[in-house]
């Protein structure tokens, strides 16, 4: 069992939240720090602003208190930077937020004497923490010599099941940046069950895009696969559960359907492509995968316009979340379809078990209803596997399956996206 410490954690998102969470349970003291004083004051009040799994009776019993004031961090021996990193259209991240609590923290530690550990959990393309980080730290006045040190710890947390993620991880990674360092983050870690691998700053920066890029690439083979199997009258899940027996290969992320959403996959096989192009490699491979993906959308579509007339037709939606179990909707697979469909002249209904709220806030335009009303609809699309969508009746209806319910295809007309 290791030693019991005081954590700062900048960025109560997702991430920032699950680590806090985490390591609270684990017996560490946890200051949060965030600049949205609303999501500070929920937290203080023991509310969770965000759904995740388990998260509600982590925060009634860790020991946390949240704060915008990043003068606390004076009070913690070490700080895990846990702020966004959104890309633009080219997939460039956006640095701003990161520089700007780097700043902060070291702005901070001129104030104390001992020794911090600077632990950089946001995802951030290879090189960004020696090239960026570490100079900014340098370069502010009064940081004396190396009473400071920096490690980068890549999260593999996911959406819905994030707390759990962090609480049983596959594997830890360390990035270190000098052995004082890494030796300091690997005692933090020493009561998880889980392989630790010590790399280089760098590196450790490479594990967490290549592992996404390589699920992203999984998802669009599959889905190459199930459209290939629809021309050919084959059932891509039987394809796949073949596949799956394989241990080279494996069975999970072989669920062909409508794509890949949420705030990583695509964002950091966005933010990997616009690295390489950088530094002067044309990354074809994984421009495809993003290209399939994108392509599976316009396949749904076209599927709904050989049984619809989308012009003036009523069109349901099941699932407007990237994914089941959580209320996050970026880079959702409904956002596209629906702007299509609205396009069209169409008028949409929808339903989602916890997504409707954040969805409205981009499509306020659309009907947010029960999924009774939206099996009354002209179509249904299944855009998110819920596991309550395999207990409705479709008896009579048109569906549009993008995600394998086994109980649409009840329906009187059913198509699976690739199946």
């Amino acid at each position: 069992m290791g030693k019991k410490r005081i954590i700062s954690i900048i960025g109560l998102g997702y991430v920032g939240l699950a680590s806090a969470l985490g390591f609270g349970l684990k017996g560490h003291k946890i200051i949060g720090i965030d600049s949205d004083q609303d999501k500070v004051r929920l937290i203080n009040g023991k509310t969770v602003p965000i759904y995740e799994k388990g998260m509600v009776e982590a925060l009634a019993s860790a020991e946390i208190s949240a704060t915008t004031d990043y003068k606390q961090v004076l009070a913690s021996e070490m700080t895990f930077i846990c702020v966004d990193t959104p890309s633009d259209e080219d997939g460039v991240i956006f640095l701003g937020s990161i520089k700007k609590s780097t700043e902060q923290i070291v702005d901070t530690l001129q104030d104390k004497g001992d020794y911090h550990l600077v632990v950089i959990k946001s995802t951030v393309v290879p090189m960004t923490t020696e090239e960026i980080i570490i100079p900014i730290m340098k370069a502010k006045a009064g940081v004396r010599g190396r009473d400071w040190g920096v490690c980068v710890n890549p999260e593999f947390l996911r959406e819905g099941r994030a707390l759990e993620d962090f609480l049983h991880p596959d594997r830890i990674i360390i990035g270190e940046g000098d052995r004082k360092s890494g030796d300091l983050l690997q005692e933090l870690y020493s009561d998880f069950e889980a392989p630790i691998l010590r790399t280089d700053l760098r590196t450790a920066e490479m594990i967490k895009y290549a592992s996404n890029a390589f699920l992203a690439t999984k998802l669009s083979f599959i889905n190459e696969i199930g459209n290939l199997c629809k021309k050919m009258n084959i059932d891509v899940y039987q394809v796949a559960g073949g596949m799956g027996y394989d241990e080279r290969i494996g069975r999970k992320f072989l669920n062909a359907g409508i794509g890949f959403g949420g705030s990583c996959l695509p964002k950091d096989l966005r933010a990997l492509i616009a690295k390489a192009r950088q530094i002067g490699y044309e990354p074809r491979l994984l421009e495809e995968v993003l290209r399939l993906n994108e392509k599976q959308v316009t396949n749904l579509v076209q599927l709904l316009q050989k049984h619809v007339s989308l012009k003036g037709a009523c069109v349901g939606f099941l699932g407007l979340a990237f994914k089941p179990g959580t209320d996050d909707v970026r880079d959702s697979r409904a956002i596209p379809v629906v702007q299509a469909l609205l396009q069209e002249g169409a008028t949409v209904k929808a339903y989602d078990p916890l997504a409707m709220a954040n969805f409205k806030a981009l499509f306020p335009q659309i009907y947010y209803v029960t999924a009774e009303e939206v099996l009354n609809c002209d179509a249904i699309l299944i855009i998110t596997e819920w596991e309550e969508f395999n207990h409705l009746d479709y008896t009579g209806k048109v569906v549009i399956d993008g995600r394998g319910i086994e109980k649409a295809r009840e329906a009187s007309i059913y198509e699976g996206i690739c199946w």
